[in-house]
């Protein structure tokens, strides 16, 4: 008899379910279930995990944050956590460049300025950004998505900072502590999960620190930047802009947050890791990492410190 898996969406990316559903009964109700294939934002709390009962042995997030799972819960069950790491890193530097990009250069309001049918005349001071090519670039978190954005950061000549405790300095980029990082940032760019100790790690203080020229970039999580505070910091000119790929309430449905809109911010639904190919190699990584640990062998990609992962979580 197949094993059963859940999973929250009926139709995902590439040929993933597909391969899963050849190899496991693939349901959507939780009961007796031997494993979870969800997305980076479905809730898996103790109650989802109490819903399946004992034969749960493995949660896999196509995702490579992992703040809406209880970690706690799933390991006092025995249960494994994947994720996604090392298949997203280039696509999600792609789209964090192209938010540096947007937000300096305020493209976002020309083009909005251009469809409006407001482009009537040409003047030298409109729609005036700030310059990206030799920039100081300041990465809050230098895993593999920062490191990624370094690299692209190399072909605009811009001197690169970085603030992780898990990552040294190297040839591209040197290490330094927050307060250093964001009072010499032109841009500073977020690449930290979501955790207790970086939900709204970027606040009041901290916007104030930054230069009244910077720009602040995120594509990790939400939550890791105080939404109100940033929006004051904007609008009393304590920042120059904001790109923002990931909001604390998603998704937003007509109940838009006040960012959306801003004309000095960049707003985006998620989709850091949107490409054809980089979702669909998402997807076959969960599948793979259900399929191992059904078989009863470890898990490709655990999540740091799950039951088949010990150690410290590191930055990403």
């Amino acid at each position: 008899m197949k094993q059963r898996v859940l999973t929250t969406r009926a139709s995902l990316p590439g040929g993933g379910l597909a391969r899963l559903a050849s190899s496991a009964d693939v349901v959507t109700d939780a009961e007796g279930v031997s494993g979870i294939l969800a997305l980076g934002n479905d809730r898996v709390d103790a109650a989802l995990l109490d819903a399946a009962g004992p034969s749960l042995r493995v949660v896999a997030l196509a995702s490579m944050g992992y703040d809406a799972v209880d970690q706690e819960a799933a390991a006092e069950r025995g249960v494994v956590v994947t994720h996604t790491p090392g298949v997203l890193a280039e696509t999600t530097a792609d789209l964090t460049f192209a938010l540096v990009l947007m937000a300096r250069r305020r493209l976002g309001a020309a083009r909005d300025s251009l469809a409006a049918g407001q482009w009537d005349l040409f003047r030298m001071g409109d729609y005036l950004g700030l310059d990206v090519h030799g920039a100081t670039l300041g990465l809050v978190g230098y895993g593999q998505i920062g490191r990624a954005v370094a690299r692209r950061a190399q072909g605009f000549g811009m001197r690169l900072l970085h603030h992780d405790p898990y990552a040294p300095a190297d040839t591209l980029s040197t290490s330094v502590d927050l307060p250093t990082l964001l009072a010499e940032s032109d841009v500073v760019s977020l690449h930290v999960p979501l955790t207790p100790a970086t939900r709204h790690l970027i606040g009041a203080a901290e916007l104030a620190a930054m230069k009244p020229t910077a720009t602040l970039i995120s594509t990790s999580r939400g939550g890791v930047v105080d939404e109100d505070a940033l929006l004051r910091a904007l609008r009393d000119e304590v920042i120059h802009s904001a790109g923002l790929d990931v909001f604390e309430r998603e998704p937003m449905g007509a109940e838009l947050s006040p960012l959306v809109g801003d004309p000095r911010v960049v707003t985006l639904p998620h989709i850091g890791s949107a490409t054809e190919a980089t979702r669909a190699a998402m997807v076959d990584l969960a599948v793979d990492n259900i399929l191992e640990v059904l078989a009863g062998r470890p898990a490709r990609t655990p999540l740091p410190g799950s039951a088949a992962s010990p150690g410290a979580p590191s930055l990403a």
